[in-house]
């Protein structure tokens, strides 16, 4: 087995990632070109220790030990040479980054799990560029990392089913509930997600109840902390038009999305970001 795990990417995921990494004992190096975004990670999840020293969660001393775990270096052939326990890459949802990121993570690293942290991308297709795709998977985290309590692990053709059981075995062990799907479009926490808001869209659309009402039917009725509109809202209406319009590609019309959805991201309406989506935010 290898020394370490790494994070590939600081941002809001790859801090979250990193943290739960070290909370559960290993060293983890933060991968972070940008200088700005490297030196504050550090920072940044210092503050995360720190509110969970002030509300209880965390003693004092163990907050100071997690933190000493997390290093933050410039590139991927910064890290040490050799074998790594786990690499998970976090960049940005583009397929073409990640393809180009992969094989260098693998040569330089020789990772015993190589992940990438994608609610979307097909784990197949980015395997394409890896000479050894048995050992790559999907850890798909939800933010923020250090409280959301599942782990989507996604499982590719050719996952060698002992590396899956490790990555089962890694999610316990940084205190993650893991469901493992099989790698098909949307996976399954995505593809849920996106049905029920589309769903409350059309609704929406249809004069069924307001946004508010729609919202609160989930939250109260099914439990949801949230509901699909306001989630929308918060997740970015044109993200959610994009995921739709991959969705519809390849499992078909139950997928395309609402008019309404359509309308609001060309009149600039996207939700939390921009003041305004299904819900004033302004």
């Amino acid at each position: 087995m290898g020394e370490y795990s790494a994070v590939i990417g600081a941002g809001t995921m790859g801090l979250g990632i990193a943290y739960v990494l070290a909370a559960a004992g290993d060293t983890a190096i933060l991968v972070e070109p940008d200088s700005g975004r490297g030196a504050n990670a550090v920072a940044t999840l210092t503050g995360v220790a720190e509110s969970a020293v002030k509300r209880g969660k965390l003693e004092e001393a163990a907050a100071k030990e997690l933190i000493g775990r997390i290093s933050v270096v410039a590139a991927v052939e910064d890290l040490p040479a050799g074998t790594a326990d786990l690499v998970v890459e976090a960049v940005p949802e583009r397929m073409d980054l990640k393809k180009d990121l992969l094989p260098r993570i693998e040569s330089h690293c020789a990772p015993e799990i190589l992940a990438t942290n994608t609610s979307g991308l097909s784990i197949d297709e980015l395997a394409t560029v890896l000479t050894r795709p048995e050992r790559f998977l999907g850890l798909h985290f939800f933010n923020p990392v250090w409280v959301m309590p599942l782990l989507e692990i996604v499982r590719g053709e050719q996952t060698d089913p002992a590396v899956l059981e490790s990555a089962r075995a890694l999610a316990v062990r940084i205190g993650k509930e893991p469901i493992v799907v099989k790698n098909m479009p949307g996976f399954a926490t995505s593809r849920l997600g996106v049905a029920i808001g589309l769903e409350g869209m059309r609704m929406l659309e249809e004069g069924v109840a307001s946004a508010e009402d729609i919202d609160k039917a989930m939250e109260l009725g099914y439990k949801h902390p949230m509901g699909p509109l306001r989630l929308t809202d918060l997740v970015g209406l044109d993200v959610r038009l994009d995921i739709a319009r991959n969705l519809s590609k390849d499992l078909g019309p139950r997928f395309e999305p609402p008019q309404i959805l359509i309308d609001k991201v060309a009149a600039g309406e996207l939700g939390k970001k921009s003041g305004k989506g299904f819900y004033d935010w302004s």
